[in-house]
């Protein structure tokens, strides 16, 4: 199958062309033309598979021919909803391209900055809305945005928008939408929470599913280093000395770990940013276009910063810490070996982590290949126990203990405070 096989219009077909594509992946051979026919679509899909391009073509295509039926070009008709602001840039910068033929216009809005710019966009009239909850719902309650002649309705990466909080106002935002409405949902993972959610909201769904969690392309090479935790930052300074990698994304399990592995790297020559949730958004999106255009050749990322990142021709990946969500594990390997590119991922692995291992070797139902020949063999192989805490003694030399004899207490406290 080509594109030219899936009924694109005119201008569709021509913005398609001129991005490149020729085939289309699973996911958007799939659903493209469902969405085309008004099917709702519940899809199982993670990052890096086209499902960004599976919802937004046909999007475009059906509200540009109602555009060209009389229809309004005033009123948000389409709202794409998505947890992150990266994500939603990396959303909105799809939509230029495959709308560049159109007559749409679409706008993205994310907190963090100056919502000035975004209420003049919203005041010149908006067809597509890429939108994060957050902003979206504050922007609807000082009464810039209705959502009352929605369309479309699409919910990008639900589970990671039920891990971040989100839940709620997901729900408080469809309940401001028409019922009547095509809802396209997509998910990388489909626990029961979104079971739930996807059955409350979807009508009679095509569902597909492609490239399921548990599986890892089959490109990507996967390595496992054990070692003590205190020996991880030289273990990962000597990697990325020796790799020929242009750009090397480093995964960490926190913000301040994500800061602590960027100090390291600097001090010893390596061009390093992070990016996560406590940096600007300017702060966050230079990083990102460094890191992009080769200026930065090590990205060190937390998962929730990094769900938007999506950059061709990503060679390595690196766990510093590994994640204790296995399906995260899967998600943060992704990133390379994508478009049919190869990849590696390098896991770093301390005693403690080795439980988080076990579980994401029982989810891709295969084992890590471990590396033993290195620098920094592990040395402990156990967690040390941590001593009981003592009581402090009293003055009298006895340990202080809370005092439950009832009125006496008071007493002695008075008798106390009487001599100091």
């Amino acid at each position: 199958m080509t594109f030219n096989d899936l009924q694109l219009t005119e201008p569709l077909y021509k913005a398609v062309q001129k991005v490149g594509y020729t085939t289309p992946t699973p996911i958007q051979a799939q659903s493209i033309p469902a969405i085309l026919k008004g099917r709702d679509i519940l899809g199982c899909a993670q990052t890096g598979t086209g499902k960004t391009a599976a919802f937004s073509i046909p999007t475009i295509q059906l509200l540009n021919s109602n555009l060209n039926n009389g229809g309004r070009k005033t009123t948000i008709k389409s709202l794409i909803l998505t947890p992150t602001r990266e994500l939603a840039i990396q959303i909105g910068e799809s939509i230029t391209e495959y709308g560049q033929f159109s007559d749409l216009k679409h706008l993205v809005i994310f907190g963090g900055v100056n919502q000035n710019s975004q209420v003049r966009a919203l005041r010149n009239g908006v067809d597509i809305l890429v939108a994060t909850p957050g902003r979206l719902l504050d922007l609807m309650d000082q009464g810039f945005i209705s959502l009352s002649n929605i369309e479309i309705f699409t919910l990008d990466e639900a589970d990671r928008m039920l891990d971040m909080g989100f839940v709620h106002d997901v729900k408080k935002v469809i309940k401001k939408i028409p019922a009547k409405r095509q809802t396209l949902f997509f998910s990388a993972t489909m626990p029961n929470s979104i079971i739930d959610l996807a059955n409350s909201i979807l009508n009679d769904p095509l569902k597909v599913s492609v490239t399921p969690v548990s599986s890892t392309a089959e490109r990507i090479g996967q390595e496992v280093y054990f070692i003590d935790k205190t020996n991880k930052k030289n273990l990962l300074i000597d990697i990325l000395k020796s790799s020929e990698a242009d750009r090397v994304l480093v995964f960490t399990r926190t913000k301040h770990g994500a800061n602590k592995v960027v100090k390291d790297l600097i001090k010893v020559g390596i061009k390093a940013e992070a990016i996560h949730g406590n940096k600007t958004q300017n702060a966050r999106q230079k990083a990102l276009k460094n890191f992009k255009d080769k200026t930065t050749r090590v990205l060190v990322a937390t998962d929730i910063a990094a769900r938007g990142i999506d950059i061709d021709d990503l060679a390595l990946v690196i766990n510093f810490e590994i994640p204790n969500i296995a399906e995260t594990y899967v998600h943060r390997i992704g990133r390379t070996g994508r478009a049919g590119a190869s990849g590696k991922a390098i896991s770093f692995c301390d005693f403690e982590e080795k439980a988080y291992l076990k579980d994401i070797q029982k989810l891709i139902d295969q084992k890590v290949p471990v590396i033993e020949e290195h620098d920094y063999p592990m040395a402990f192989f156990e967690i040390p126990e941590k001593k009981p805490q003592q009581r402090r003694p009293s003055r009298n030399g006895n340990s202080s203990k809370k005092n439950t004899s009832g009125g006496n207490s008071s007493k002695r406290n008075n008798v106390g405070r009487s001599r100091r």
